[in-house]
């Protein structure tokens, strides 16, 4: 009989970090008592941080005269705050508040303090863990009652990637600068992790999805590689927009979590504890 194998596929630090939280919940539950499941890591994109002095320029030139930052992900807010090292509140002589779409994006700010200054810095995220996107964020933001039209927004992003919101803010009136602050490079084919899942049973796989543009790449793997084997493969994702990327490539059952790891880290024990 086979091990039943959950396949994580974020970049490799988040990737260690997450393993380590699942493997204490999945021994804490004791839903593993006979077999206890193969973990892999399968980091299908790792994140690169622009490192440039006329980058770090253009930033702190664009945040002295802007009225919100928006940061798309915790790695935007790490690659910035890596480049540039100082302290948020050093960049305007008003503070600049924050836009961020979940919890893991809340939490790497306030590990860089931010939030907990004299003053805190005002940090907007939606309300709901249900809503952690783009949409969810633009709603919080309309609860502001701003006129856009006399503000700058800067967007922190990777490059690539969606740009609902910038777009929904232009059309809102705001001055937008997007600064693309880090790049994606996909896990080369001949990498060793991609033996590991040629060799395991994908009818006993879940598959831990947190990115669209992950799930695309993919795809292009896997029609050369395992295409007819994927469709038999469980996939978990904590947006529908990655859902539907999982549905469209392949997997034969696709599940839809809230977001954040918590739920992530429900749902694989509840699915080890079924299939």
């Amino acid at each position: 009989m086979s091990t039943k194998t959950i396949v994580i596929t974020r970049p490799s630090g988040q990737a260690r970090q997450l393993i380590e939280v699942l493997t204490q919940a999945i021994e804490k539950s004791g839903v593993a008592k006979r077999t206890f499941p193969e973990i892999l890591s399968l980091p299908l994109l790792t994140i690169v941080p622009k490192d440039n002095l006329a980058l770090a320029d253009h930033i702190a030139s664009a945040l002295k005269d802007a009225d919100l930052a928006i940061f798309v992900s915790p790695n935007a807010i790490e690659s910035v705050m890596r480049l540039l090292e100082r302290d948020w509140q050093d960049f305007s002589k008003k503070i600049i508040p924050i836009g961020v779409m979940g919890g893991s994006s809340k939490l790497a700010l306030q590990n860089h303090g931010i939030g907990f200054e004299e003053t805190p810095t005002p940090i907007v995220i939606p309300a709901s863990n249900e809503h952690w996107d783009s949409e969810g964020l633009w709603q919080e933001l309309q609860g502001l009652k701003w006129d856009w039209t006399n503000k700058k927004i800067v967007i922190f992003k990777g490059e690539g990637g969606r740009d609902w919101l910038a777009d929904t803010l232009k059309k809102a009136g705001a001055t937008i600068e997007a600064i693309s602050i880090y790049t994606r490079i996909p896990l080369d084919v001949d990498n060793p992790a991609w033996q590991a899942i040629g060799e395991m049973d994908f009818s006993k796989s879940l598959w831990l999805l947190t990115s669209s543009e992950a799930v695309r790449y993919l795809g292009d793997i896997a029609k050369d590689q395992f295409a007819q084997t994927l469709g038999s493969a469980s996939a978990l994702c904590p947006h529908h927009n990655i859902a539907d990327a999982a549905e469209l490539i392949g997997f034969g059952e696709v599940f839809t979590t809230e977001p954040g790891d918590e739920a992530l880290i429900k749902a694989t024990l509840a699915w080890l504890t079924i299939s």
